[in-house]
């Protein structure tokens, strides 16, 4: 898992690496307002005076704000009227956020809504605060449980994140240290493993489409057939075990959260400090840990697993064992 965690070696806090293809897909649509704007003097004084401001952003931003459950329904003359722009621009930017998806046509051409693109942005922000909020306790609690540090990933394309972390309390184990925002490389490490878990095989040629992946150990998945083999495996198991396979002296054991809808929203990890787990008396209470508390944020998010879900049968094992 962690070659940030001991040697910081890798450690990144860059960009999605897909931000510059999206970039250059939106040129076009940036221009096309863009070119609507009125002269720049004037946009410095529309924008405060402030030269971090993007004027052609900032009354798009304001034209959604515009709508409301008293207002769901405007047209272009009366939002050009208070935002305070010629109408022209005005319905050139209202085609940009239709285009993009966030606004849609009623009552013929001039009459625009609120449309699905905001409601999924609302929904992503209230998906991604409950998943902190609800999992940080989580954490919590199975470091209490474990000793060992916890965290909670994402998935961002090509990396994973770290969103969450709960740090041991353990003197022996606090030299593994990993800061919320950091990322890895996610084929090559188990946490990118599980939460590739509901790709297919082409869409995970579509995300890796060179003939040999960077390797980072002899362990790191040199091609994307042999990665999708690792990916397949764990989500079989419900879990995913590294033992020293992206950092020497560092082993990790991973699960999927799912969300309502069944996919895959996260992964949460627990750090051993060594390079192996342990032999099997100490190896699968720590799954069966893992798993549950997976389980149980993934419930909290609203998913009800199914009967072959393997994270749960895992999960159950602990209650099995207990009788």
């Amino acid at each position: 898992m962690a070659k940030e965690e001991q040697t910081g070696v890798g450690r990144r806090q860059a960009k999605p690496r897909g931000a510059t293809a999206s970039a250059s897909q939106h040129e076009p649509v940036q221009s096309h307002a863009e070119s609507a704007d009125v002269p720049a003097s004037a946009d410095d004084d529309s924008a405060g005076g402030s030269t971090y401001l993007v004027p052609g952003l900032e009354r798009g931003l304001r034209i959604l704000a515009e709508f409301s459950a008293r207002e769901p329904v405007l047209g272009a003359p009366e939002l050009s009227k208070r935002i305070g722009i010629p109408r022209t621009t005005t319905f050139r930017l209202l085609q940009t956020l239709e285009a993009l998806g966030f606004l849609e046509r009623v009552n013929g051409d001039r009459y625009f809504r609120l449309s699905v693109a905001v409601l999924r942005l609302g929904f992503e922000y209230l998906s991604s605060l409950e998943l902190t909020d609800v999992g940080t306790p989580i954490l919590e609690r199975l470091r209490d449980a474990t000793g060992l540090s916890t965290h909670l990933l994402i998935r961002d394309q090509r990396d994973v994140v770290f969103v969450a972390k709960a740090q041991t309390h353990e003197p022996m184990y606090s030299s593994v240290k990993v800061h919320v925002g950091t990322r890895l490389p996610a084929h090559a490490t188990v946490h990118g493993q599980v939460l590739m878990g509901d790709l297919s095989f082409e869409e995970l040629r579509q995300l890796y489409p060179e003939p040999q992946l960077e390797r980072f150990t002899e362990r790191t998945p040199a091609t994307v057939e042999e990665l999708y083999g690792r990916v397949r495996e764990s989500a079989a198991l419900g879990y995913a075990l590294s033992e020293a396979s992206f950092e020497r002296g560092i082993s990790v054991v991973s699960a999927p959260v799912r969300d309502q809808s069944g996919k895959i929203a996260a992964a949460l990890t627990v750090t051993i400090p060594r390079s192996d787990i342990g032999e099997a008396g100490e190896r699968e209470p720590l799954i069966i840990a893992v798993c549950q508390a997976a389980l149980e944020l993934s419930e909290r998010l609203s998913y009800r697993p199914r009967p072959d879900d393997p994270t749960a049968m895992q999960a159950r094992r602990r209650s099995v064992a207990a009788h």
